[in-house]
């Protein structure tokens, strides 16, 4: 861990590093930037995973659906990543050793893998069920998937500013 320690006191040290740190206002504007950006991603992610589950919208197709409402997704994903990695390189070796930090992290990644198994696997077929109110099981298992690794990212999110150490 050593190396991945000096690597992180060395981004720590960058000038935009230190001025996020230092800053009065840096941190907090970066932190309620990634806030709305995240909700807009959670809350555009849900749309499309209640379609899937047949909770809401169900008698719209779901590509039509997707198609309207993924491109905010990436747009405010970009936005979060951003600030995340901003808010990051404030106090990097704080957050790398932070237990929330790592288990939100790995809840993206895993957020990630999912998304890309429903679009690689399970939406090769959407034309066989695109416009019916019913998805295919695992469709219904990947919006479910879906909404509870998004609502942990929140969970382990919010604990991080309650488990940090102080810098």
């Amino acid at each position: 861990m050593q190396p991945v320690t000096e690597l992180l006191s060395r981004l720590e040290a960058t000038p935009l590093a230190v001025f996020i740190s230092e800053s009065d206002w840096a941190f907090p504007a970066i932190e309620a930037a990634h806030v709305i950006a995240l909700a807009l991603v959670i809350g555009t992610i849900a749309i499309v995973d209640l379609r899937l589950l047949g909770v809401a919208s169900a008698h719209r197709p779901y590509t039509e659906l997707s198609r309207q409402v993924l491109p905010c997704t990436w747009v405010a994903f970009v936005v979060a990543a951003i600030t995340g990695t901003l808010m990051f390189i404030s106090h990097p070796v704080n957050y790398f050793e932070n237990t929330a930090f790592r288990i939100k992290i790995l809840l993206l990644l895993l957020a990630g893998v999912n998304m890309l198994v429903f679009q690689l696997v399970t939406s090769r077929d959407v034309a066989q069920w695109d416009r019916a109110a019913r998805t295919p099981v695992a469709g219904k298992i990947a919006a479910m998937l879906s909404l509870v690794f998004w609502i942990a990212v929140v969970f382990f999110g919010r604990r991080i500013g309650f488990t940090m150490l102080p810098a």
